[in-house]
């Protein structure tokens, strides 16, 4: 176990020394997110250590979330990161199944839920020799289209859904979304500087409304010399 310093968020985690540690693309994707209003209720699907829910909660002082993770060893590193941040008058967290999560939750209760979901399907992509990272890169139990179904049943009309995915998932995503009746509302592609192609997009929807998606600049995570961008040390 390590105790690692997020300073920018006045946050420590403790992380597994081997296997599943967080990225960058947590903190890109709490950047995403829309403004709140004071006593917003916020859902992280699949929490992990709880790195979105703690950033969340730092960002959006007056609100409450509700970290969910299937995995209990995850979901007790969760709950002792949320204890040593001081949070748990603000945070709770539940052990508890994407694809089980009308079981436990009422529907059209959050002003945002958000996901950083594994992002490859069962055997595609590198196979990691540290145990509990294929869990977080692969789906297992719940795909693309259970985090979403969740994400509809959780937040409120007029809410907002946001996540990180591959671009090779986007046109899955697109589909799934009209299929749902989500309306995209933004998407913003992430490259590793100006000269790659995309290797995330971030998206943000919302149930109970037709709109049509604003497409935005792209993100540079590093400039040519390799230094992160003004704009991700912000």
């Amino acid at each position: 176990m390590t105790l690692d310093d997020l300073k920018l968020f006045d946050l420590q985690l403790f992380q597994l020394r081997r296997g599943y540690r967080y990225s960058l693309d947590p903190l890109l994707l709490a950047r995403f997110c829309p403004p709140l209003q004071a006593g917003a209720r916020i859902a992280d699907l699949g929490a992990g250590c709880g790195i979105i829910a703690l950033v969340l909660a730092r960002i959006h002082s007056a609100a409450s979330v509700v970290a969910i993770e299937n995995n209990p060893e995850m979901s007790a590193l969760a709950e002792r990161n949320v204890r040593h941040n001081g949070l748990a008058e603000r945070i709770s967290v539940r052990t508890k199944d994407v694809i089980d999560i009308r079981k436990g939750f009422t529907d059209s209760t959050f002003d945002l839920v958000v996901f950083n979901p594994p992002y490859r399907v069962p055997r595609s992509g590198k196979i990691s020799p540290r145990t509990g990272r294929d869990t977080a890169r692969h789906e297992s139990t719940a795909g693309l289209a259970d985090f979403l179904a969740a994400a509809k049943f959780m937040v409120k009309p007029s809410g907002r859904i946001c996540f990180i995915q591959l671009p090779s998932r986007l046109a899955e995503f697109m589909a799934l979304a009209a299929q749902m009746k989500l309306a995209v509302l933004r998407l913003r592609m992430v490259h590793n500087n100006q000269k790659s192609p995309a290797v995330m997009f971030m998206a943000e929807l919302v149930k109970g409304r037709r709109s049509a998606p604003v497409v935005e600049a792209p993100l540079f995570v590093r400039d040519m010399d390799g230094e992160y961008t003004d704009e991700v040390w912000r």
